[in-house]
């Protein structure tokens, strides 16, 4: 029998509550439960928000994240070191910004790299060396894995007529609710970073025109990041930091969920959203913006969820507004939505891996 490749995850960090540092985490320990050889290398910070199982192997290049041009030598030599040592046989590299690094690392070693994009294709993040090295990964990697099926087509469309690009949605990171949440609360939750894509200071200014009609139900916001203190300003000055808590991060996030009775995503953009199949999993009505990809495939609109256009605090606070109003609205998107997101377990994900590592 043909002994299972050994996996290296390459990532920034672990020690980041963001959606791909949790993914990589789910992912690769699911992996290892299945018997794979499983390692990741961060670039900086050895440690992890997140639990690894026992056989996953976690190292770091720098204990701090250092200047990338200045380290860039230096880094490119630490992968291929450790590559060498661990005799890594397919390198999954969590963001294509990393094949800038992985490409002349892994020059004449039988390394297989899969670039796993988390971003949609449209979206640089601030940073255009990440269209060149989404151009590097589709001519030299071996496989690029996307988030959607839209994200697919535009890699196909504008770089990879050749190459091989997948499409593999994230996973629930927990087992399918038995049971799903009883909505008894006047809570609407909204999860994320606390930063510009999130469009949390656009729900701000939604939530202060829902406030008009619905003073007895509040906003949960959970997460942190660098806009916490220009959006708690932002509350003061809507008048309406009374209604509002923004306690910060929270590992373990099934209890949020089963204690809120609306699930809201106002972000910009987004690659796919994992908390928002985490809300519909538990079976939350959901208000969410119409981003280009992520949302756009996962909420039909009026069926399993309300969606509002990018960037426009009106209409989110209507359909806020309409949501809790309603009832028999609401029952009839939390049912569609939970039904919604059974297909997304970890097996199913597993199997659609399994494919592209062949």
């Amino acid at each position: 029998m043909k002994p299972l490749p050994t996996l290296c995850f390459l990532t920034g960090t672990l020690n980041a509550f963001a959606g791909a540092e949790r993914m990589t985490a789910v992912i690769a320990n699911a992996f290892a439960e299945r018997g794979y050889p499983v390692l990741i290398l961060s670039l900086w910070d050895e440690r992890s928000c997140f639990t690894l199982h026992p056989d996953v192997v976690h190292e770091a290049l720098f204990a701090q994240r250092p200047s990338f041009k200045r380290a860039y030598f230096s880094t490119i030599a630490g992968i291929r070191r450790f590559a060498k040592q661990r005799h890594v046989d397919v390198l999954i590299e969590v963001d294509t910004m990393l094949t800038l690094f992985t490409l002349p690392a892994t020059l004449g070693l039988k390394i297989r790299r899969i670039a796993w994009e988390h971003c949609h294709f449209d979206e640089d993040l601030g940073k255009p060396a990440r269209r060149f090295a989404r151009r590097l990964a589709a001519r030299f990697n071996d496989a690029v894995v996307v988030l959607t099926e839209r994200d697919r087509q535009r890699w196909k469309e504008a770089l990879a007529p050749r190459c091989r690009v997948e499409a593999i949605p994230n996973p629930l990171p927990f087992p399918f609710p038995t049971v799903p949440a009883r909505r008894a609360s006047t809570t609407v939750l909204a999860v994320g970073r606390m930063v510009r894509a999130k469009g949390f200071d656009v729900l701000l200014n939604a939530w202060a025109r829902v406030r008009q009609y619905h003073s007895d139900w509040r906003l949960l916001i959970l997460g942190d990041g660098e806009e916490r203190q220009a959006l708690e300003a932002l509350t003061r000055e809507l008048g309406i930091a009374d209604s509002v808590e923004m306690p910060g991060v929270r590992a373990e996030m099934e209890d949020a969920y089963r204690d809120s009775a609306i699930f809201c995503l106002s972000s910009r953009y987004e690659g796919f959203s994992l908390v928002l199949i985490e809300a519909m999993a538990f079976g939350l009505p959901i208000v969410s913006t119409n981003c280009e990809t992520g949302p756009k495939e996962l909420i039909i609109d009026g069926t399993n969820g309300l969606v509002a256009p990018v960037d426009s605090a009106s209409a989110l606070a209507e359909s806020l507004t309409l949501l809790i109003s309603d009832e028999a609205l609401r029952d009839h998107l939390a049912a569609n939505a939970r039904e919604s997101a059974q297909p997304l377990t970890i097996e199913n994900t597993l199997d659609r891996w399994h494919s592209v590592l062949g």
